[in-house]
C-alpha cells in the first residue's frame, strides 16, 4: 500500500475512531503503562543501599529484556508489522506473547500504530513524528516530547481495521491480543517467581519484580522510545526515504537493531536492518538462527544492486 492510496483511503474511512469515553480510558492506560515502570525504576535504585544488586537480578533483569526485546523487534516489528520472514504457528504465537510482555500494547494496536508510522511517515496523520511543530518555538525540543512519550497521552484509539485487518482476520492473533494484561502480568511474574525460588526468600521475589519486572519494562520502553524520537532526529540519512529517518549507533545494542531505523525505512520488508557488516542487529541474528533452525524461512533482505539503487545522491 502506498502512501497515495492510504490518503485517499482515509477520506472514506478515519485513521483514528472518534469516542471520548475511549479515548479517556486509553489516557489513563497510557498514562499508568509510562508512569507505572518509572515509579518501580526509582524504588529499585532507591534500595540498592539496603540491598545491593546480586547477579539474581542482573540475570533476571538482562534475560527478561532479551526475549520481551525478541518479542517487539522479531515479533511485532518485522513479523507482524512486516513480514518479514515465515514461521509456524508456534513461533508465531510465541513472538506475540513475548511481544505483549514487554507492556507496550497489544499486537494488533502496536502493529496498527507502526503501519500508520511508516504510510505517513513524516507527513500529518505520522503517529509519533518529532517534526510536527516545525516554525514553531521550540520545534525540536517540543517534537523530541511528543514522538518519545507525548502522542501516547493523545488517547488516540487507532483504526486497526485500516491498518491491520490482516491480523483482525486471525482468530489465533486476535485471542492473544484480548489476553494483554494477561500477558503483561506473567511477564511481571516471571521474574517474581523465579527471584524468589532461587534465593528462597521474599526479598528476592520483590527484587527479581522490580528489576525484571518495572526496571526491565522501563528500559524496553525508553529504547524503543528513542527510535521515535531521536531516530527522526539525529543520525545518519545513506539513503532516499522520503522522510527523516536517521540511523543511530548508540542504541544498536539494547534496541537489538531497531536504531537501523533509515536503512529499515529503505527497506521496510527486509528482515535484516544492519545493512553494513559493523552494524550490529540482533533482531537479525535471532531470525537467522530461527531460519537454520529451519523455524523461519522465506527470509527477505535487500540485494546489493538494490541497496545500491536506493542511496542517496
Amino acid at each position: 500500500m502506498q502512501t497515495k492510496s492510504l490518503l485517499g483511503s482515509t477520506k472514506r474511512r478515519k485513521i483514528t475512531i472518534e469516542n471520548d469515553y475511549l479515548k479517556k480510558i486509553q489516557q489513563r492506560f497510557a498514562f499508568a503503562t509510562i508512569l507505572i515502570p518509572v515509579i518501580g525504576s526509582v524504588v529499585a535504585i532507591g534500595l540498592l543501599s539496603r540491598s545491593p544488586i546480586s547477579a539474581v537480578e542482573i540475570g533476571l533483569l538482562v534475560s527478561m529484556y532479551s526475549l520481551t526485546m525478541v518479542g517487539l523487534i522479531v515479533g511485532f516489528h518485522r513479523y507482524f508489522s512486516h513480514n518479514a520472514f515465515r514461521t509456524h504457528i508456534t513461533i508465531r504465537i510465541a513472538l506475540a506473547v513475548l511481544g505483549c510482555m514487554a507492556a507496550q500494547g497489544p499486537v494488533i494496536q502496536w502493529v496498527s500504530n507502526h503501519r500508520r508510522h511508516h504510510q505517513l511517515s513524516d507527513q500529518p496523520g505520522d503517529t509519533h513524528s518529532p517534526h510536527i511543530y516545525k516554525g514553531q518555538k521550540f520545534a525540536q525540543i517540543r517534537g523530541f516530547w511528543y514522538a518519545h512519550i507525548g502522542w501516547m497521552l493523545k488517547g488516540e484509539i487507532i483504526n486497526s481495521a485500516l491498518f491491520a485487518k490482516d491480523l483482525l482476520q486471525d482468530r489465533t492473533i486476535t485471542k492473544i491480543n484480548q489476553l494483554y494484561f494477561t500477558w503483561v502480568i506473567i511477564g511481571l511474574a516471571i521474574p517474581t517467581v523465579l527471584g524468589g525460588i532461587i534465593t528462597a526468600s521474599w526479598i528476592g521475589a520483590g527484587q527479581g519484580f522490580l528489576w525484571g519486572g518495572l526496571m526491565r519494562i522501563f528500559l524496553a520502553h525508553h529504547a524503543i522510545w528513542c527510535v521515535n524520537s531521536i531516530n527522526h532526529l539525529y543520525g545518519s540519512r545513506p539513503f532516499s526515504t522520503g522522510d527523516r529517518s536517521t540511523n543511530n549507533i548508540w542504541f544498536a545494542i539494547p534496541t537489538f537493531g531497531g536504531s537501523w531505523h533509515h536503512n529499515h525505512h529503505a527497506f521496510p520488508h527486509s528482515a535484516k536492518c544492519g545493512l553494513q557488516w559493523w552494524q550490529i542487529d540482533l533482531g537479525y541474528w535471532v531470525i537467522r538462527v530461527l531460519e537454520m533452525l529451519g523455524l523461519a524461512w522465506d527470509v527477505k533482505t535487500p540485494t546489493p544492486e538494490m541497496i545500491k539503487a536506493k542511496k542517496a545522491t
